[in-house]
């Protein structure tokens, strides 16, 4: 997970450590001893933004990184006891942790004081694993005690529908659906009626997911979003996408304004750029990461569990 650019991290680290002196006693009362600063740390900056760039980290958040970086080692010194590895690395790691840091979302606890139903839309391009993951979050709501309510909103496609219906089956979820090819939010709509009229708690609803530059998708998104009304909309973006993830939260949030994000496929992404720029993009937390194949495979995410697999090893 993160190979690439764990291992461009661990040369940048080896570098800064070789610009970095201990202060001696003498040396705490004087200008001597040696800063991090001036053009050897003007390249190894440049030799950061390379890295993070390669590994799919989009620009804006490669200069808030630099940003950072600089702030917490430039023209500083490291204290005397402490050793330059762990120093840099510290430095490092805060760096990057501040960009990842957003105002959270507590979902299950969300999910407890809302009122009933709590609508959930879901937003995302096709193959992001996006009716996965909703399947995910219905299964985590009933292991919480919540009953579910699944609309098939994507009718647009008759796979995404017969997918989602196999999900519902295996969980044991109501499903409401239409034809494929009828109006999605006349589906939205019916999923929440039916969510009221049976005391249901929770309605997810998954939709289209054709490419985000389509003018006519998002003007049915927003059609859901005047219908349903949803209570929370999470994008669902694939981490091995890159920058074309972040591409697609922007556009959607754009469109019907994202509240939270989930990304996929984490446990098979070499390179981590997604993971460290949707939420610095569009300025809202990701709440969950798919780390597996199983209903059972989506964890909370944690900024420092992603930092510590960046550094693990380093």
């Amino acid at each position: 997970m993160f190979k690439a650019l764990k291992e461009k991290l661990g040369s940048i680290k080896k570098k800064l450590v070789k610009e970095v002196e201990v202060e001696s006693a003498e040396e705490a009362f004087s200008e001597k001893g040696k800063k991090i600063s001036g053009e050897a740390f003007e390249d190894i900056i440049w030799d950061l933004e390379l890295a993070l760039l390669e590994a799919d980290v989009a620009l804006p958040v490669v200069e808030e990184i630099k940003k950072n970086l600089k702030e917490e080692l430039q023209e500083k010194r490291i204290k005397k006891g402490v050793a330059p590895e762990k120093a840099v690395e510290l430095a490092l790691r805060n760096a990057i942790k501040r960009t990842l840091v957003s105002e959270k979302i507590d979902f299950d606890g969300f999910i407890d004081k809302r009122e009933k139903p709590v609508v959930i839309m879901f937003v995302g391009v096709n193959g992001t694993g996006k009716t996965t993951a909703i399947a995910r979050i219905a299964h985590r709501l009933i292991k919480n005690g919540h009953s579910v309510v699944l609309a098939a909103a994507d009718t647009f496609r008759a796979g995404a529908i017969e997918q989602l219906t196999i999900h519902a089956n295996n969980l044991g979820l109501k499903i409401v659906k239409h034809q494929s090819g009828s109006d999605p939010a006349a589906v939205a709509y019916d999923a929440v009626e039916h969510a009221k009229a049976r005391h249901k708690d929770v309605v997810l609803i998954d939709t289209a997911g054709r490419m985000q530059t389509n003018t006519n998708l998002m003007d049915e998104m927003k059609k859901i979003k005047r219908v349903a009304d949803p209570d929370l909309i999470v994008f669902v973006g694939d981490s091995l996408a890159g920058n074309d993830a972040v591409e697609q939260a922007k556009k959607f949030d754009e469109a019907v304004g994202i509240d939270a994000a989930i990304l996929t496929k984490i446990d098979a992404d070499a390179k981590g750029g997604a993971a460290l720029s949707i939420a610095h993009a569009v300025g809202k937390p990701i709440i969950f990461i798919g780390t597996g194949q199983e209903y059972d495979d989506l964890e909370p995410f944690d900024p420092d569990w992603m930092i510590d697999r960046l550094f693990e090893g380093l």
